[in-house]
């Protein structure tokens, strides 16, 4: 509907490169909603995120976080990993906050959008 060209669609398991993630093209964005759930899978998915972008030092993930403690950070892994992360404002969606980030949880509930990039000097 869109007139975007065709997609393809790979199947992935965070930390482990396969046949079909190593012949992907380069990629600009890669798109993720919600994959920092469980903290011991942040460097899994970082690794692969790696990979991704030591084939292609330009692409960034843009991904959203729900912030579930205050005792999970991603800053530790971003600098093992030499990656860098801009935290985009959900306000600047130009839409009320609660619309974008709604749960049915009790409480408020945290969500931001991060996005994810090779630290200056490794390009």
């Amino acid at each position: 509907m869109n007139n975007l060209p065709q997609l393809q669609v790979v199947g992935l398991t965070w930390g482990h490169i396969s046949w079909d993630l190593l012949a992907l093209p380069p990629q600009d964005i890669i798109l993720a909603s919600d994959v920092f759930f469980e903290p011991e899978d942040f460097e899994d998915i970082l690794t692969t995120i790696y990979f991704l972008m030591y084939k292609n030092p330009k692409v960034q993930l843009w991904s959203t976080y729900q912030v579930r403690s205050a005792d999970w950070s991603l800053e530790a892994l971003l600098y093992k990993w030499d990656m860098k992360c801009v935290h985009i404002p959900l306000e600047s969606f130009d839409a009320d906050k609660e619309d974008i980030a709604e749960s049915a949880l009790p409480g408020r509930h945290t969500v931001e959008m991060l996005v994810i990039s090779f630290a200056k000097d490794s390009l």
